[in-house]
Order: structure tokens, then C-alpha cells, then sequence
């Protein structure tokens, strides 16, 4: 049980929790933010196959109540890196259900890294807009599409990729989880996976859409451009592979 709760830091769950976003809200460089939502929770999975026993039925609830907290808190957060730390943490709860319906290694080592690196990359993008805004805040800068087209498209796939839209691999990992629970947890699930699709709007109408003002540097540039659709292109096919079943 101690290997159980020293891994629930690192897959996390309420109030444990708040250890990881904590650490997040310190890192104010969004590359360090990047390198630990991906370091983070794998080792979280690692500590779990320490564990002498399996995770216990009772962590499903403990980690869909976790998951439902962080999914509701997102609806009241602007700051971008702070959003995806909750984004991250509310997903990340529920590999204890994945656990808890007998998943093996792999499969958990990927349900945290489909789940890890989108969340990352919305907290990598909050760097070109600090650089050009000050601060990568919800509202503070809205307009986006037309005055930086690129940095909006990226914004725009990269948080539907954080919140399990197809064909991302999110989505097939949620398919895969409600397998494996009963129909209240199922419920419970989907319930939490709309509100982040709500999060997610309401974060892209705060920084794409309305009324915005030119950045003093302009739009991302195209090499970024290409990077970044490179990834998450990478991403979407992980994803289609997916849906032959199975992680």
C-alpha cells in the first residue's frame, strides 16, 4: 500500500495531487513544464509494477472523483501552462481505473504517454505567446486567427489532441478504459470527458476568436509550424492504429 500511495504523486490523485501542480506552478519556463508532464507519470507506472499487490477496486472511485475535480477546475483557469497541468492531472487520474481492471505495463506506460504529450505541448505553447503577449492568459489576448494564423491552427490541434478528440489516441485509450469499468464508472467518465471538450472551447474562444491586437513579433515561423504538424501528425496515426483494439 505505501508503493500504491508514494505512486499516486506521480499518477496523481487528490490531494496527493498537489504536489505535481505545485511543481508546475514553480517552473515558470514552459520547456521544464514540457519535460516533467512527460517524465512525471511514467514514473508513476514504473512505481506501480513495484507494488507487491494489484490496485485495489477502491482507487476507482478515489481517482474518477480526482479526475472530475481537476476536469471542473479547468473551466475556471486562464493561465495556458496552468491549464494543461490540470488537463494533465485529471487524465493521468484515471490510469488507476486502467490499473484497477487488470491493464499491463505497456499498456499503462501508454495510457500516460497519450495523455502526457499533448498536455506538454499546450504547455510548450505558451512560450510564443509570453514572448509576444507577456503572459499566456485566456482572454488577455484574444483575435489570434487573424493577426497569427499558424500559432492559432497549433493552439487549435494541440489542445483537441489533449482532450481525446479522434483521431488522436486519447480517444482510443477513453474507448479502451470504458471497457473495462462498470456502467456508473463509464458514466462517470464520459461525464468528465465533456467538460473537457467545454474546457477546451472555452479556452480556444479566449485566445483565437474576438477581437485581438498585433503582436509586436509576429506569427510563429513556418520551421515551427512544420514541427509542431509533424507531431501531432505523428500523433493522429499513433491514434488510427489504435482502432484494431487494444494499446
Amino acid at each position: 500500500m505505501a508503493t500504491l500511495l508514494i505512486a499516486a504523486l506521480f499518477l496523481p490523485l487528490f490531494p496527493l495531487s498537489v504536489v505535481l501542480n505545485g511543481a508546475l506552478a514553480r517552473l515558470r519556463e514552459p520547456v521544464a513544464r514540457c519535460a516533467l508532464l512527460l517524465a512525471w507519470p511514467q514514473l508513476g507506472v514504473a512505481l506501480l509494477q513495484l507494488a507487491p499487490q494489484a490496485v485495489p477496486q477502491a482507487f476507482v472511485p478515489w481517482a474518477l472523483a480526482t479526475a472530475g475535480f481537476y476536469a471542473l477546475r479547468l473551466l475556471t483557469v486562464r493561465d495556458m501552462g496552468q491549464w494543461a497541468g490540470f488537463l494533465a492531472t485529471s487524465a493521468l487520474a484515471l490510469s488507476w481505473a486502467l490499473a484497477a481492471g487488470g491493464a499491463g505495463r505497456a499498456e499503462l506506460h501508454a495510457f500516460a504517454f497519450w495523455f502526457g504529450l499533448p498536455a506538454a505541448l499546450v504547455a510548450l505553447l505558451a512560450r510564443p505567446l509570453a514572448r509576444r503577449f507577456g503572459a499566456a492568459y485566456a482572454g488577455l489576448q484574444g483575435g489570434l486567427i487573424g493577426n497569427l494564423p499558424r500559432l492559432s491552427g497549433m493552439l487549435a490541434l494541440t489542445v483537441l489532441a489533449a482532450v481525446a478528440t479522434p483521431p488522436f489516441p486519447g480517444f482510443f485509450a477513453l474507448l479502451n478504459l470504458l471497457h473495462v469499468l462498470d456502467w456508473s464508472g463509464a458514466l462517470g467518465v464520459l461525464a468528465i470527458w465533456l467538460v473537457w471538450g467545454w474546457a477546451a472551447t472555452r479556452l480556444l474562444q479566449g485566445f483565437i476568436f474576438g477581437a485581438g491586437r498585433a503582436a509586436p513579433l509576429g506569427d510563429i515561423g513556418r520551421a515551427s509550424t512544420l514541427l509542431y504538424t509533424g507531431v501531432l501528425g505523428a500523433f493522429a496515426i499513433a491514434g488510427l492504429t489504435l482502432t484494431g483494439g487494444g494499446l
